[in-house]
């Protein structure tokens, strides 16, 4: 059952238009070569995203860890939700203000990415929290929606824990050269929006969290029907070890290699994944 909404209540039209006048602000030539540095995990950031007030709002919508569905495995801990409708209604307005199709064309516009499409299934989208000892390994993202009609080709991250620090951990790495090579570390800073490429090899991680607090984020992919760089693939979600972890990076390597060989010889895997947003009525 839904929450009832707290009396500072924004709606989704109102965080889209704010994201907009902040996507207007933002020099559109220094996102553009921000994003072009790396010719694998490409990606530009922007801070303080929201009003005050709005990301505050944001922030104290996210529901309790024990709320959510955790997901602890070798891979990555962390909990997760897409079901939005259970919970408070300020985060699922929050949620869908980036799929604003205003929001999305001129996200695509900043980058030269035309035809981009938000997911109203939120398949893998909806909104993550961590807590400490929480992690995400080394990973490539699942190339495609669904139904595999479409691919997914950029993640938009925007983090709301107030006073996050770059020693609370809980940042997101990406490994330009691969896991083999150093990584660059983009700090998970409050009230920041980060554009990231998810193609055949952005490979990207998220470290050790060391606060006590949680980290929140708001989480989305926009999918396109030509993947990124233009050569047509596919894949699972293709986990690795850290440099410092040998004996779990071979465990991962193998969980990948078996994962993609039944999603080949059946498409929909073992099981039909449950990280999905239904609409009230649908089944």
């Amino acid at each position: 059952m839904s929450t009832q909404p707290t009396p500072a209540f924004c709606s989704r039209s109102a965080i889209a238009d704010a994201i907009l006048r902040r996507l207007d602000e933002a020099a559109l030539r220094s996102a553009r070569e921000q994003f072009a540095r790396s010719p694998t995990t490409q990606w530009f950031s922007i801070d303080d995203l929201l009003p005050a007030k709005m990301a505050a709002q944001i922030h104290q919508s996210f529901p309790q860890p024990q709320q959510m569905r955790e997901r602890k495995t070798l891979r990555e801990h962390k909990y997760v939700a897409a079901q939005m409708d259970c919970y408070d209604p300020q985060a699922e307005e929050a949620l869908f203000a980036f799929h604003d199709e205003r929001v999305v064309a001129r996200v695509g516009e900043m980058i030269c990415l035309p035809g981009l499409q938000a997911d109203p299934k939120l398949y893998a989208g909806g909104i993550s929290l961590m807590t400490k000892g929480n992690f995400l390994n080394p990973h490539l993202d699942n190339s495609h929606n669904n139904d595999r009609s479409l691919y997914r080709v950029l993640n938009l991250l925007y983090y709301v824990s107030p006073g996050w620090a770059p020693s609370s951990g809980g940042h997101l790495e990406v490994w330009p050269r691969g896991v083999d090579h150093p990584q660059q570390t983009i700090h998970s800073l409050y009230n920041r929006l980060v554009v990231m490429t998810t193609g055949a090899e952005s490979w990207h991680s998220v470290t050790r969290v060391e606060s006590d607090d949680r980290r929140c984020c708001v989480s989305n992919y926009y999918f396109s029907a030509q993947p990124i760089g233009g050569q047509s693939y596919f894949r699972v979600t293709s986990f690795r070890g850290r440099p410092e972890q040998p004996l779990r990076d071979l465990v991962l390597r193998v969980d990948s290699g078996l994962r993609q060989a039944i999603r080949k010889l059946r498409p929909q895997g073992i099981q039909q994944t449950t990280h999905l947003y239904k609409k009230p009525g649908e089944h």
